[in-house]
């Protein structure tokens, strides 16, 4: 980039750089180690700590070529301080790099060729990433057993994730996909989501799910209490039953065991009689008169 004489521009730059490269970097901003992985994302932390610092134009334009009829003096300050906006600049990327890739990249002569060396390396890598996003979207499925709430922050995860790699993902398709991939217990409430005239928002949808999730949990916690209730009851009343009765099996044994002892009696009764019968018709033969 050539900067023209003629008016004080040049020093007013060659002061903006010399001041910018004299922040200290807040320790909140500075960007995590790059690993190889997520270049996209990196690449934009380190260009909003760039930005911060006023030094973001260096990454995309040519180091600061004075004109050639500017003094000495500004000629001298342009070049220094360009110098070392580059030099800061490529040492704050390095030093956001792992030591395996700063060993690799640290042999990169000015901030430009570097930042062109890790977009050309790493933005095709992405590409690749962008395809495993996809697969990731269309393959993900909610399931019954696990809660509604972690599975939509879940699929809002890959929403993002498909934005963040250039996708085009507006709230309508949002709230389409979401409403198409609720687990199969949802299906009654599913086709009520789709059958609604009106256009939804997807912060309406999150409050719809929300209530129809804290309403099925209600109404399973009354059923298992039901369940509780109805066998306390069985509980209580079975000492009753057995407290002023026995149980109907019981009674009907009881029964056949009392109606035996009855029929056993009855027949020692009746060969009890038949005996004396038999005995005084042989004693009145005995003793018969001739």
């Amino acid at each position: 980039m050539t900067i023209d004489n003629g008016n004080s521009s040049a020093t007013v730059a060659a002061t903006t750089i010399a001041s910018s490269s004299r922040s200290a970097i807040p320790l909140a901003e500075k960007p995590r180690k790059f690993f190889g992985a997520n270049f996209k994302r990196w690449q934009q932390r380190v260009f909003f700590l760039l930005t911060t610092l006023g030094m973001h134009k260096f990454t995309s334009e040519e180091p600061l070529v004075p004109a050639a009829d500017m003094p000495d003096n500004e000629m001298f300050m342009i070049v220094e301080a360009g110098k070392q906006a580059d030099f800061l600049c490529k040492g704050y990327i390095l030093s956001a790099l792992e030591d395996d890739l700063y060993n690799v990249y640290s042999a990169m002569n000015t901030l430009k060729e570097l930042w062109d060396a890790l977009e050309k390396k790493y933005k095709t890598e992405d590409a690749c990433l962008k395809k495993f996003v996809v697969a990731k979207f269309l393959d993900y499925k909610m399931i019954d057993n696990k809660t509604l709430g972690t599975q939509v922050q879940e699929l809002q995860l890959i929403f993002h994730d498909l934005i963040a790699e250039g996708m085009v993902m507006n709230e309508a398709f949002q709230v389409a996909a979401m409403i198409k991939k609720l687990p199969p217990s949802w299906r009654d409430f599913k086709n009520y989501l789709k059958h609604k005239s009106k256009e939804m928002k997807l912060e309406d949808l999150m409050i719809y799910l929300k209530i129809e999730e804290d309403n099925k949990t209600t109404v399973k916690k009354s059923r298992g209490n039901s369940t509780i209730m109805g066998a306390n009851i069985v509980e209580e009343t079975t000492p009753k039953s057995k407290k002023g009765g026995r149980g109907l099996l019981d009674r009907l044994r009881s029964r056949t065991k009392r109606n035996s002892r009855e029929t056993a009696t009855i027949v020692k009764k009746l060969v009890t009689k038949a005996l004396i019968f038999v005995s005084r018709k042989r004693i009145r033969r005995r003793y018969k008169p001739t």
